[in-house]
């Protein structure tokens, strides 16, 4: 296992204990980490470095940005995929973004099913697509992160476990 990916999967732990334990991934951790990043890969890699740094967070960041854009996402949460994307690359950064959705929605129906929410959040999905169907695109305040009542799931824990995919099976 090379350094970018010990610092990622470190990033990914510190970013899941403290939205467990608060809710919010923090802007220290998340521009520090791109930061960083950014650096580490100038200094190792030249120009070839900065562009595979900045890459990696811009793929982050513009895949996580509908869902964020729709209230589906924190902003803590696209902020710590571009971070991981500056450690990881581009290409990792789609898969990145891939194994964490894939493993939020299966988190997400498990969070769901234990606090008895499952025919709530599949009426709430039903309500979303006929709003999108009938008015476009847009956020649905009722059923978004700031207008729902539902359960919450600290997405930095299905980020940190997409990371963890994403090396493993590279």
């Amino acid at each position: 296992m090379n350094v970018t990916s010990v610092v990622a999967l470190l990033i990914g732990l510190v970013a899941c204990a403290i939205d467990v334990r608060t809710r919010r991934i923090p802007n220290a951790l998340t521009f520090a980490s791109a930061g960083a990043a950014l650096l580490f890969h100038v200094t190792t890699g030249g120009s070839v470095g900065l562009l595979t740094a900045a890459g990696g967070w811009t793929v982050g960041v513009a895949i996580f940005f509908v869902p964020f854009a729709l209230g589906g996402l924190g902003g803590g949460d696209i902020k710590l995929l571009g971070a991981l994307g500056a450690w990881l690359g581009p290409t990792d950064a789609v898969w990145l973004a891939l194994y964490t959705a894939v493993v939020g929605g299966v988190l997400a129906l498990f969070v769901a099913l234990a606090h008895g929410y499952l025919r709530q959040a599949l009426s709430n999905i039903w309500l979303l697509l006929a709003h999108w169907r009938v008015a476009g695109v847009r956020p649905l305040g009722e059923v978004s992160l700031a207008g729902s009542s539902g359960p919450r799931l600290a997405y930095a824990v299905p980020v940190f476990l997409g990371t963890l995919i994403t090396i493993w099976l590279r």
